[in-house]
């Protein structure tokens, strides 16, 4: 099992990340826990991605990746502008690192997402356990020039405490991107409370066949945290880490 506080690396992995309104607001809000506040609008922002070989990672391997959470108000990024997110689904395809994202606080479990391209459209799909829950089609252009790079804050509960964690993120978005459709599939998982209003509406998004990024190698504690409403998934972590790096 890898040390969870010990920082990781991904580069080049092929990344679809996201915004949108969703169909309930009032189930969004339901999933933050209190003393974190939603975004007024209640902003769902999800990333699929995917690492197709064990030369992108420092140690977790080849694997796929989906996370989605609620966008934040007062819990920013260092450049004050990216608001930060609050997890609340983590499907991940390697028990390495879902083992490792549990640790850190993560709600992580088993699951698997692809990414397929023809010509100009990207479709994405999560399934969880074996079945499908997510599916997304995103009309794409060319990789650009122009580069994402800053910083991302993600929040998760660890043992009864709200932590937070600063990722480094360097990006090469398409030229182009246009969301096509977003379908939650299965009404019966907890997921489905996410799913995005009909007409869709997205907040920002990009496509990046390159994407790079690094778990840092600490926690900052926030305080306590208070239950949450069941979600189907998992909560607490399986280590413990010191307070601040």
């Amino acid at each position: 099992m890898l040390d969870p506080a010990v920082p990781q690396l991904v580069v080049n992995s092929r990344t679809l990340y996201f915004s949108w309104l969703p169909a309930d607001p009032d189930a969004v809000a339901a999933l933050v826990p209190t003393g974190l506040r939603p975004h007024p609008d209640r902003q769902v922002f999800m990333n699929q991605y995917v690492v197709d070989d064990d030369s992108q990672t420092s140690g977790f391997g080849s694997y796929s990746l989906t996370y989605i959470g609620v966008t934040l108000v007062g819990m920013d990024a260092p450049d004050g502008v990216t608001p930060g997110g609050w997890w609340t689904h983590y499907v991940t395809s390697s028990e390495r690192v879902r083992h490792y994202a549990l640790a850190r606080g993560a709600p992580a479990l088993a699951g698997h997402t692809a990414i397929t391209a023809q010509a100009e459209t990207i479709v994405t799909e999560t399934d969880i356990g074996g079945v499908p829950v997510i599916r997304a089609q995103v009309r794409v252009g060319d990789t650009g020039h122009a580069m994402h790079n800053g910083h991302h804050r993600y929040l998760t509960a660890l043992h009864g405490q709200l932590v937070s964690s600063i990722y480094p993120v360097v990006a090469e978005p398409s030229t182009s991107f246009e969301i096509e459709s977003v379908e939650f599939l299965d009404p019966e998982h907890p997921v489905y409370a996410l799913r995005p209003e009909n007409p869709l509406t997205i907040a920002w998004g990009y496509y990046s066949p390159r994407s790079s990024f690094a778990y840092p190698g600490g926690l900052t504690v926030l305080g306590e945290s208070e239950p949450l409403p069941d979600a189907g998934l998992p909560r607490s972590g399986v280590g413990v880490l010191p307070q601040r790096w």
